[in-house]
Parts: structure tokens; sequence; C-alpha cells
């Protein structure tokens, strides 16, 4: 199996891992993960890596990520979302779509936000989900997220009001998270509904591929994208065959045209990405720092 990048439309009731799983067994690959999980209920672009572009995940995560999502108004649960049995808070019909668009302004930015009890962040070294299921709701401790925007596409006033939001953020954002806040701010209380990532850097879920129509390991080469597609904007470097040689041995080389100051992917002379690495402007020589087979 070659290196690369299957862009999966992931079902509704599997978790991340499962895909990963049964992409595994069918493909044979030695090497399979994903680049950002999703909750079981969510749906939409799931990355996941093969082979050796399994070194790109860290990378990966720095794209940002689109979705969509419905928030229920007027009810909470204990996950955060329609896991479990929604309870009244307080009856939402007084919102407004502009009063909702209002509120939604003031999570725009790098904000502070506490995950959700039930989550798999680590809590005194356990994770916090199995604390939440023994019946400890402390949610982990408050960070820091990037929200690059949050628009209010449709609103559906009432006693069961829903806001369907899309929303742009960094790595790490709990929609689950937002959507609890966004009810205390508007003090109805307020869960995830459906979820969707119809993005994850260029990655767009009109292109993804439905994980039921793979079903051997030639329907997962025909569809795999180069490495590349989850890197973020990098200066391209081209190497010779001899240039190659060297990277792959973890040398730097000098490369024409010089190339600037920052993160650069190299490539050999067919195009296929083989080293990242950065400008030792002292040498005047492309440093490769990873290497891929």
């Amino acid at each position: 199996m070659r290196a690369g990048v299957l862009s999966v439309n992931k079902p509704a009731g599997a978790t991340s891992f499962a895909v990963v799983r049964r992409l595994r067994e069918l493909s044979g690959a030695k090497r399979v993960g994903h680049a950002g999980t999703l909750d079981p209920l969510a749906t939409g672009v799931l990355p996941v890596l093969f082979e050796s572009a399994t070194r790109l995940s860290d990378f990966a995560h720095q794209l940002s990520k689109t979705y969509v999502a419905d928030v229920h108004l007027g009810f909470t649960t204990a996950t955060d979302d329609a896991e479990l049995e929604p309870e009244p808070v307080a009856d939402p019909s007084a919102l407004t779509q502009a009063g909702v668009a209002e509120a939604l302004k003031g999570f725009v930015g790098r904000i502070l936000q506490e995950p959700p009890a039930f989550s798999a962040v680590k809590v005194d070294g356990e994770r916090s989900y199995k604390r939440a299921r023994q019946g400890d709701l402390e949610r982990p401790r408050a960070r820091e997220v990037d929200i690059h925007s949050v628009e209010l596409e449709a609103f559906a006033p009432g006693p069961e009001a829903m806001a369907r939001i899309r929303v742009v953020c960094g790595s790490g954002t709990y929609l689950r998270s937002l959507a609890r806040d966004l009810g205390e701010r508007l003090g109805t209380g307020a869960y995830l509904g459906q979820l969707v990532r119809t993005a994850y850097g260029g990655l767009r879920i009109e292109d993804a591929v439905e994980l039921e129509e793979i079903r051997s390991a030639g329907d997962v080469e025909a569809r795999l994208l180069p490495p590349e597609v989850v890197l973020p904007e990098m200066e391209r470097v081209r190497l010779n065959l001899d240039q190659e040689a060297h990277v792959r041995q973890g040398r730097p080389v000098r490369v024409l045209p010089e190339p600037g100051p920052g993160p650069l992917r190299a490539h050999d002379v067919d195009g296929r990405l083989v080293a990242l690495g950065h400008a030792d402007p002292l040498r005047r020589t492309f440093v490769p720092e990873k290497v891929l087979n």
C-alpha cells in the first residue's frame, strides 16, 4: 500500500477508530491512522492516513475545520449532545434570530473552552469520560481554542427552538461545548444535535468517499490522495535524483532556487512528496526533518 490520504465521509454511529480499523483490515496496510476524531454521532470528512503519511498527522491538525451543527435550545444533556435524554432548562420561545446571531459573535477568536465531561481529555491521568461514567461530571479544565468564524445559517423559533450554525475552527475545539456555552449565554440551556464536518483544510465533503463504497485494497488505492493534501501551506522545493538520495538518508542538500524561511516540503522529479524540512540560511541548504518512504 502506498502512502496517501483517503478522505472518508464518516457515517453516524461509527467511531473514528472503527473506521480506521475497517480500512486497515480491507487494505492490509501496516500503518493506518486518522487526523482528527469525530464523535460517533457526527458525520463528515475524516482524513485517514496510510503508511508513511501517518507521520503527517501533527501537521494535519494545524488545518482549519468547518462544521455545520444543529443546536437545540431549551434543554441540556450530560453529554452535551443527543446521546442522552434531554432535560428541560428554560422555554426558548422568546429567542429571536437576531438575538442568537448576536450571542454567537462572542465565541469568535481565541477563547477559553471547557471540554465536555464525557470527552477523551485526561484529568489526573484518567480519561474524563471514564470519570463521568462513574458519576463525576466535573468538566476538564478550560483551554484555549481558536474559532475563526461562526455564522447562523438558520433559526427555528418556538418552545423547541433550533439554531443551525456554521463554524470554522482550529484543532481541539469541541462543538458540543460551543452548543452548551451558547445555551448558557442565552439562559435557556442547549445541546448539540446533528453535526457534520463539511471541510478539513482543502478536503470537502462533496469529494469524500462513502465508507460502504470501500470493499477492497484496490478500492482504497484507487481513491488515495497524495500525502500533501493534509499539509498546511508550505514552500515547495524540487529534488533531482542525486538530491533525493541524500535527503532519504537524512542529509541536507543544496537546492535552487534557494528557498525562503519557514517550513518546506521537498518533492522528487515526479512530484511525489519526499520529505519535510527547513532551510539552513548559513549553509544555504535544505535540511530534512521528516522523510517519507
